[in-house]
């Protein structure tokens, strides 16, 4: 059985090969959005926003609710569902556009469970450990926290920071740094880029 018969349906990354991904990733209010938006911009391109903040918004402003566990998987079925959907319209585009640029994926959500609950439903972490992206964001600290409806950690970035780190190490995911002011960190990834389609696209 390969990885993708094991996973749930719905849960299914539907990347077309012509389409280079790139999943932003890291603490709460670091730039994650702003790099997405900036670099979608850059590539005349599209980025996926991220489903957990629109699922936990709307359940705040109509119940005052925060997450909980069982709100996990609905989030999951959200965020790869816009990302297959906005994946087929990249892949419509010219070459020079075939970037999607992922505001989180289901690996961040898989950390956070794992964060705040020590634990992560089978099916998330299946899920999050399969989904393949071109090049892996963890955004720097070096961003001031802003307060919202849904962040809570302000003095916890540089530990929630690492254990990102140490997941995608520990899970064997290769990833890159990105600090700096907003125009720093988009060339940082535009170079990035450019390196690796310097080389050929695994199969």
């Amino acid at each position: 059985m390969n990885g993708n018969a094991a996973i749930a349906p719905n849960l299914i990354q539907h990347t077309p090969k012509s389409v280079i991904t790139v999943a932003v990733l890291g603490a709460e209010s670091t730039g994650k959005t702003t790099l997405c938006r900036d670099l979608a911009a850059y590539f005349g391109s599209l980025w996926v926003p991220e489903y957990m903040r629109l699922y936990l918004q709307a359940k705040w402003d109509d119940k005052q609710l925060t997450c909980t566990w069982d709100d996990l998987l609905s989030i999951a079925q959200g965020q790869i569902a816009l990302e297959n959907e906005l994946a087929k319209q990249v892949a419509q585009m010219p070459d020079e556009n075939r970037y999607l640029f992922c505001d989180t994926s289901v690996f961040e959500l898989m950390v956070y469970a794992n964060w705040y609950y020590d634990d992560c439903p089978d099916a998330l972490t299946l899920a999050a450990l399969t989904h393949h992206y071109d090049l892996i964001i963890l955004t720097d600290i070096d961003t001031p926290w802003v307060a919202d409806d849904l962040r809570d950690s302000p003095h916890q970035r540089e530990e929630i920071s690492a254990f990102f780190a140490s997941q995608l190490t520990d899970h064997q995911q290769s990833f890159y740094c990105v600090g700096g002011d907003r125009s720093e960190r988009v060339q940082k990834v535009v170079e990035r880029l450019s390196k690796m389609n310097q080389l050929p696209r695994a199969k």
